[in-house]
């Protein structure tokens, strides 16, 4: 959190050049976003990391219509974050190879049918067109794959056909009323989106949180990434007709949602935090059930996933698919579960541990091969390293998490910025607020994970078989509504 104030602004064209300097040095991107001002000028904001942890803020300021010398020819990372800060605000990213809407907002509404999808040519190249509509009830997203017979050389996705307004709608109400807005952004993700709502909230207002409060958020958080990798696993098992893993799946993700239920009424933690603590502790009685639910969740879990494992079919169908190599997947900037799938050994819960991960760790976990088996391997593995963390965490006798009474917040501090990291089952999720000088919010930017790994889903497809993308597209697993804020 920083003071406004104390935040170096600097012309256009200089903070492109610290921006490709840090780049350069090794660090990495977290966000880049633009919010206009008072003046009509445009205040763009980059987030990187360094090698060594803790975030650094750079700040810039341009005209509508300005243009600057594009990151993304030699950080390709920055690509995405370009596009929609030129949709967004105007300012033009030149010299920029892939100048796409990400969401058809502002200029780009009711322009879809405009699209400009990249051309393969060739006297027995075929495109395939699938969505925007789809079976069942995921949300709209079109695929449009370029085959030569049923080899795939590229697929592009095209998403945006949802406006909702997020960030215009997190500003139109007080900022201690937000949360069940919050929740509802990703809907499989509302505690990795509510406990970095409530974070920013309580460093804005300098409200102290006990670390009994921080557990209970942590034990939400890991119970979440728990039922969601299993809702994965799922997928991937009933794509390829392995119906034991399907079945067992399945039924051990409802033990998970249904224990998560029996503590806050909800099987997906919506209305568990709150600004200031959680509305729910955890009794004696809770903590026994819950402990109980894990080991029981333990042993059946640990019988399907060898089912799973030593199926000869299962290896077939995914080893060697949709292979994303350690250096595509560094470039393209991916994050979370699919970055560590292909080697890059950044999570969250390691780099920005803050308190409640330094004080219980959890374990960096990567898989090398970048495959659509490294990515099922990997949510296995993680699974089993946030069993092993939330049984650590529930059979500390001395901690008392059921007396964890929220504490109210107070206003929030004026001319500050706020950026909130929460690593959640697809990656970071991360939330950026400002305050005026008032200390009402200017500004609040949500970021998706799935906004930077979308591409990376693209690229993993080619060269396979169109009949890969199920797989290849599950394994990724990733968000529509992350992405049509």
């Amino acid at each position: 959190m920083m003071q406004t104030r104390e935040i170096v602004t600097d012309d256009l064209a200089t903070w492109v050049d610290r921006c490709a300097q840090a780049l350069d040095a090794g660090d990495r991107l977290i966000t880049l976003f633009g919010r206009p001002d008072a003046g009509g000028d445009t205040v763009v904001t980059a987030v990187v990391m360094g090698g060594e942890g803790g975030l650094r803020i750079l700040r810039g300021r341009g005209r509508r219509l300005e243009s600057f010398p594009s990151l993304t020819p030699r950080h390709p990372a920055a690509q995405m974050f370009e596009r929609e800060l030129w949709e967004q605000t105007g300012l033009i990213p030149a010299g920029h190879p892939w100048l796409k809407p990400v969401r058809y907002e502002g200029e780009h509404q009711q322009h879809m049918t405009d699209y400009p999808f990249f051309k393969v040519r060739g006297q027995e190249i075929h495109e395939v067109g699938v969505g925007p509509i789809h079976a069942s009830v995921i949300e709209p997203g079109h695929f449009r794959f370029m085959c030569h017979g049923e080899q795939v050389h590229h697929l592009e996705i095209q998403l945006g056909y949802q406006h909702r307004g997020v960030e215009a709608l997190l500003l139109r109400r007080p900022p201690l009323a937000l949360a069940s807005l919050v929740e509802s952004i990703a809907g499989d993700s509302s505690i990795a989106y509510a406990w970095g709502y409530c974070a920013a909230v309580e460093a804005l207002s300098g409200t102290r949180i006990r670390i009994e409060t921080d557990l209970v958020r942590g034990v939400a958080l890991e119970l979440e990434r728990v039922a969601m990798h299993l809702a994965s696993l799922t997928g991937l098992a009933t794509d390829i007709a392995f119906l034991q893993g399907g079945a067992t799946y399945g039924r051990l993700r409802t033990a998970i949602i249904n224990a998560c239920m029996r503590i806050c009424g909800s099987r997906f933690g919506r209305g568990w935090l709150r600004p200031g603590g959680v509305r729910y502790g955890i009794s004696e009685e809770q903590r026994q059930d819950l402990l109980a639910t894990i080991a029981a969740f333990a042993k059946d879990f640990a019988e399907v996933n060898d089912l799973m494992l030593d199926a000869r079919s299962v290896r077939s169908r995914f080893r060697g698919v949709g292979v994303v190599g350690s250096e595509a997947a560094r470039d393209l900037g991916l994050v979370g579960l699919a970055g560590r799938a292909s080697g890059m050994a950044v999570d969250m819960r390691v780099s920005l541990p803050g308190r409640l991960y330094t004080r219980d760790p959890i374990t960096l976990l990567t898989e090398e091969s970048g495959d659509c088996w490294a990515r099922l391997k990997l949510r296995m593995r993680e699974i089993d390293e946030s069993v092993r963390w939330l049984t650590r965490v529930l059979e500390t006798p001395e901690l008392d998490l059921a007396s964890v009474a929220p504490a109210l917040p107070g206003p929030l501090s004026p001319d500050t910025l706020c950026v909130s990291v929460r690593e959640g089952f697809r990656g970071p999720v991360v939330q950026s607020l400002e305050t005026g000088p008032d200390g009402r919010l200017i500004h609040y930017k949500v970021q998706d994970p799935s906004l930077l790994n979308w591409f990376g889903l693209a690229f993993a497809l080619r060269g396979n078989e169109i009949s890969d993308f199920p797989i290849c597209n599950k394994s990724f697993d990733l968000s529509y509504c992350g992405n049509d804020l």
